[in-house]
């Protein structure tokens, strides 16, 4: 698969097109008035401690007060760490990993080990958190008292104590030995570390550099708090631009296509340090015609937000974002098929399920979403649906977690929501129908005013 990076970058706005294949898979945007804030690190004040939903609401200086799960405040373990910065699952660890949901209770199914919150915070104290979720609609953001700090090779959590690697490292020798060489050069109680799918044949002295230079970041982010008044920013996350390179710039990325001379600068300076090898890929466009246009993807982004997305059959989706979930609905449209019924419809599905993949990375979506694919009696055939599904989100950077048909039909999923949609950072609602999607017909318009005038 050919992967792409285009970077167009304007005073105002960063837009990065992602392609595989030639075809647009990812869109961000970054504005300096609007920026991301997922992984600043904020000294903050604790407003309230609530044992009732075992949270506290944390003032770091935003808007909205920060929310902090009590499961949040203690890590669990090292061998539960998992990376999950910039929303990348590509580099969860090849150790156990229990998922916690909502009540503090892990995936398997074991009470969380973390001690009631009004034990571990009072109202007024001060503590270091790090933004985990962006603030959505009418929400604060989400914080979390286990701090980490990502580079390009490892992540450096400070109150972990074991060395984590990603399982997509294919090779377990290869984990092994990185492993190992982690463990050899991290001091005895100084921290955890994750290891990056990155790292795959990197040197132990790019691994030692990179280690030494997160870990006096930490000392840096622990002496500026001392000297600092909460709420306050201490650390602030590394841009869009450069983040982008960190994580996800590498040997399987064919390209990368920037429109200016600054930037290009900046990611040719930053790769030096970290992998020279790459700069031969990283190319400047000068040519007078915008560089999405060249490329043929600024008509696609105008496309994004649209209700309807056609299929190569004739079949087509309907995606409805509502404040409680994702809608969408598979349509067979013109295509009909020939003879088989089931044929067609799997057909439908099979499209359907690829492109509800890319519409959710496209669109940066998240939360619940629900699936209404054309009926199957087929259990097989349902099984081949998921797994096509499965097969797409395999290439999102965002984790999600498929559930099996329900006997309604539905196929219910969850997409990791971080922070706002693309949707949400890039449109406003509208004046007249407050985002309904909707207006009073003229029918009805003129009978109201006429009998708001009538004096009968």
């Amino acid at each position: 698969m050919k992967r792409e990076i285009l970077i167009n970058a304007a005073p105002r706005e960063t837009r990065i097109a992602i392609l595989e294949d030639g075809k647009l898979v990812e869109l961000l945007a970054d504005r300096p008035d609007n920026r991301r804030m997922v992984g600043d690190i904020y000294l903050g004040r604790v407003d309230a401690v609530l044992p009732g939903i075992q949270a506290a609401f944390v003032d770091i200086g935003t808007e909205k007060s920060a929310f902090l799960h009590a499961s949040d405040l203690v890590r669990q373990s090292a061998d539960e760490a998992e990376d999950d910065d910039e929303e990348d699952d590509d580099d969860e660890t090849d150790e156990p990993v229990a998922k916690k949901n909502g009540n503090g209770n892990n995936g398997n199914g074991r009470r969380a080990k973390a001690p009631p919150i009004q034990e571990g915070l009072k109202r007024g104290q001060e503590i270091l958190v790090q933004i985990s979720k962006e603030p959505i609609s009418t929400k604060g953001p989400r914080v979390t008292a286990q701090i980490s700090l990502a580079g390009r090779f490892l992540v450096y959590i400070p109150d972990s104590s074991k060395v984590g690697v990603s399982r997509k490292i294919g090779s377990s020798a290869e984990r092994s030995r990185l492993k190992e060489q982690v463990q050899a050069i991290l001091p005895e109680k100084s921290g955890g570390v994750i290891v990056r799918t990155v790292s795959e044949d990197v040197t132990p002295e790019m691994l030692q550099r990179e280690l030494n230079s997160l870990m006096a970041q930490w000392k840096k982010i622990k002496r500026k708090m001392h000297f600092q008044k909460a709420p306050s920013l201490v650390n602030r996350e590394s841009g869009l631009t450069r983040g982008l390179v960190r994580d996800i710039f590498s040997d399987k990325v064919d390209s990368l296509t920037v429109d200016s001379k600054q930037v290009y600068n900046e990611i040719v300076g930053y790769l030096k340090d970290i992998a020279p090898d790459l700069i031969a890929r990283v190319k400047l466009h000068e040519a007078q015609v915008p560089l999405f246009d060249t490329a043929g993807i600024e008509s696609e982004i105008r496309d994004i937000f649209k209700r309807r997305c056609d299929l190569p059959s004739g079949g087509y989706l309907i995606i409805e974002p509502t404040e409680a979930l994702i809608s969408i609905d598979v349509n067979s449209g013109r295509f009909v098929g020939k003879k088989d019924p089931e044929k067609t419809s799997l057909k439908t599905n099979l499209e359907a399920a690829r492109e509800i993949a890319r519409q959710l990375r496209l669109r940066d979506v998240g939360g619940i979403i629900v699936c209404d694919f054309i009926d199957m009696s087929s259990e097989h055939d349902r099984n081949r649906v998921i797994g096509a599904l499965q097969d797409g989100l395999r290439k999102d950077r965002t984790r999600s977690t498929i559930q099996s048909f329900s006997p309604l039909g539905l196929l219910e999923f969850t997409r990791k929501r971080v922070g706002k949609d693309l949707g949400q950072q890039l449109r406003g609602k509208c004046p007249t129908c407050e985002g309904l999607g909707s207006v009073m017909s003229p029918e009805s318009v003129a009978i109201t005013r006429c009998g708001e005038a009538s004096p009968f």
